[in-house]
């Protein structure tokens, strides 16, 4: 394929470990673009830092740097917009693609998310102290959704955007409390870190990502799998969000139940503080 002649033309002076990941990516580019970086290493037989040598071996920064480039020389640009739709789309088709495109995600995660770890997430959250959420960029939206949700029931929560507020928050946790990460990549140096500080305190951690074979899910203790097929060369991922939305909405409905006398009590009072507020 000629737009993937910056790996063909690099084949012959790899090391024999890492033509396997030049193989495997010639062979399905368009879905190595989906990919985490242990995907990819387990689909081309090698380790991680093979995937990571060949990266920067052909001059990127690192896995997520060549599958941009990657995305772009196989996607047509207009695709980094929005994946389902064409430069000449009316109005009309494009609700509907984005619409489609939501539904799809919430759908798919509807039908891929283990029930067990859910309920297991639930238990934990109900009983914390404290719940502190971390999100960066688009995934800190729902991070301070989560925050907003949890806040009005009445269960101590934090959420943080800025990875060194994060990870000193992480290091002061104790057992009872929870740190929940939202990431759709998975891929976030600055989210593992955190992750890991706040396990070391015997914290309970919790993943909401797209990728469960990632470097946050591999971190984290529970797991929850947003299933939406976006790739990262768009400026920010959409359906995924509403995805990830809809599974917090579903966590504090769970710990609702379950504490269900005294979130009654706080909603109650938190929507009398706002009668004022209110024509």
């Amino acid at each position: 394929m000629a737009q993937l002649s910056f790996i063909e033309n690099n084949v012959s002076r790899l090391r024999k470990s890492e033509v396997k990941v030049a193989d495997c990516i010639l062979g399905a580019a368009d879905q190595v673009i989906h990919f985490s970086v242990s995907e990819l290493a387990e689909k081309a037989g090698v380790s991680e830092p093979t995937v990571i040598r060949f990266c920067r071996g052909l001059g990127f920064k690192g896995f997520q740097d060549f599958k941009i480039h990657l995305a772009q020389a196989i996607i047509p640009m207009v695709r980094n917009i929005h994946e389902s739709v064409d430069g000449d789309e009316m109005v009309p088709d494009l609700i509907k693609k984005v619409f489609d495109a939501n539904i799809a995600a919430i759908r798919n995660t509807l039908g891929t998310l283990d029930y067990d770890v859910v309920s297991s997430t639930v238990e934990i959250l109900a009983k914390s102290d404290k719940i502190i959420f971390y999100g960066l960029g688009g995934s800190a939206v729902v991070a301070m959704d989560a925050y907003h949700k949890f806040f009005r029931i009445g269960i101590p929560c934090e959420w943080f955007n800025d990875s060194h507020m994060a990870v000193m928050a992480a290091a002061m946790l104790k057992p009872n409390q929870v740190f929940v990460v939202i990431s759709h990549s998975g891929s976030s140096r600055d989210v593992v870190e955190a992750l890991k500080v706040a396990g070391e305190t015997g914290a309970e951690t919790v993943a909401i990502v797209s990728q469960h074979k990632s470097p946050v899910s591999k971190v984290a203790k529970r797991v929850l799998i947003v299933d939406s097929p976006e790739t990262n060369v768009k400026f920010e991922p959409m359906s995924s969000r509403i995805a990830q939305l809809s599974v917090i909405d579903a966590l504090c409905v769970g710990v609702s139940l379950v504490r269900s006398d005294e979130v009654i009590a706080n909603l109650t009072k938190s929507r009398k503080a706002l009668v004022e507020k209110r024509y």
